[in-house]
């Protein structure tokens, strides 16, 4: 496995304007110097989607943007944490009956 290499933003832009400009992939990784064309691919993504924020992070770190969710409101949040919670129930709800199941048998 190789080394993690990690671009300025400016090249991962230069690289969305060339890619959408039509330009080849190979061109555009010969002359930016990018190393993996799913590099690339992974960059168009995030652009189409409108995750723009994710090309400022560093390698390793595309999914811990601003560290969780972010809420409108601190209502907004607590509904979010309420919702979590009473899916944990439900889980644990649906674990203690397989076990009398399985119990019963």
């Amino acid at each position: 496995m190789g080394t993690r290499v990690s671009y300025p933003v400016e090249v991962k832009m230069k690289a969305i304007e060339m890619r959408l400009a039509k330009v080849p992939v190979k061109e555009v990784m010969e002359e930016l110097n990018i190393r993996n064309y799913t590099q690339l691919k992974t960059w168009m993504r995030w652009y189409r989607n409108g995750e723009m924020h994710r090309l400022k992070q560093p390698v390793g770190k595309q999914y811990a943007f601003g560290k969780g969710p972010e809420y409108e409101s601190e209502t907004a949040k607590l509904q979010a944490e309420n919702r979590y919670l009473k899916q944990q129930i439900d889980v644990l709800k649906k674990y203690e009956e397989l076990e009398r199941k399985w119990r019963q048998k």
